[in-house]
């Protein structure tokens, strides 16, 4: 019999294709709010973004994204399942019995540290693509120590560093080095690993709750509400971690600002305050639920389909 399948893989790209268009917008705002200091709130953000960039600021950096993390997705999923049914033959001796409790968290735990390996560079790029802004760009020049210098002063112009994703890898390769693609990598397994525990177990739990005839294929609307709920829970969660990653992978080399994880998390919260590490979180659940909703049910109908064959 075999363990490994190939159609998981290809339904967790499809339905990661799909949620990237569904919460590329909203990902922007929150990284927006996360490693910058120009916006009041939510709103504030998301009016400054509209009024300045148009509707295009909030889908920068969306090829990239659209191009990649439907292949990150494709390998969470699929590791995650394959994953599942390893544990199943090994404990008891069938890759189709049914996953407990502690399984599942297995299985997500190493789900959330594997996809680190791709993950970090995926979101290093999105982010520094995403935050190509002046405002952004004037607030490095200030931590650097250069006071509150306006940037025409100092006769810079406030002209995007990278020209696209593949500009971008090789600026940060060519000035920062292989490690530089993995800058923020130990906060990503910080979020990531709990973070997919809390993404795949309530996404379980919500499904028998809502499914407790247990029927083999959940309806649509199951699968869903589910989705949507797991995501915005696991997201929301995941919010402190969240803004160490953005913060340490927005931080560009010429004007570093953290030495590390710990230094970033003193920085952050001297400079302000414990509420900073709950910056976004608003935007986490909203974005996490409709997101998450479509990544999930893409992937199960999907499944369902590849599997009609």
């Amino acid at each position: 019999m075999t363990v490994f399948h190939l159609d998981d893989f290809l339904a967790g790209w499809i339905g990661g294709a799909s949620s990237v268009i569904v919460g590329h917008p909203l990902d922007t705002v929150k990284t927006r709010l996360q490693a910058g200091k120009a916006y009041k709130n939510t709103v504030h953000c998301v009016v400054t973004i509209y009024k300045k960039e148009n509707v295009t600021g909030f889908f920068k950096g969306l090829s990239f994204p659209l191009a990649s993390i439907t292949l990150y997705n494709s390998m969470v999923f699929g590791f995650f399942s394959n994953t599942q049914r390893l544990i199943s033959r090994y404990r008891y001796g069938d890759g189709r019995h049914p996953c407990s409790m502690l399984d599942l968290t297995v299985a997500s735990m190493l789900t959330g540290l594997v996809s680190v390996g791709m993950g970090a560079p995926v979101d290093l790029v999105k982010i520094r693509l995403q935050m190509q802004t002046q405002p952004v760009l004037a607030e490095n020049f200030n931590l650097a120590g250069n006071g509150s210098v306006p940037l025409r002063s100092m006769g810079i112009q406030s002209q995007s560093l990278y020209r696209g994703p593949l500009h971008c890898i090789s600026t940060v390769l060519q000035n920062e080095g292989i490690q530089g693609l993995y800058r923020g990598a130990g906060a990503m397994i910080l979020r990531d690993v709990p973070g997919y525990t809390l993404y795949f177990i309530p996404y379980t739990l919500f499904c028998n709750w809502l499914n407790p005839d247990g029927n083999a294929t959940p309806h649509p609307c199951c699968i869903w509400l589910s989705g949507g709920l797991a995501g915005s829970i696991s997201w929301v969660t995941a919010t402190p971690a969240d803004v160490v990653k953005s913060r340490l992978q927005a931080d560009a080399m010429q004007h570093r600002k953290y030495k590390g994880i710990l230094h970033c998390i003193m920085q952050s919260y001297k400079t302000e305050g414990i509420h900073v590490f709950f910056r976004g979180a608003t935007v986490n659940a909203i974005r996490g639920f409709p997101m998450c909703a479509t990544m999930f049910l893409g992937y199960e109908l999907s499944l369902q389909f590849l599997r009609s064959f």
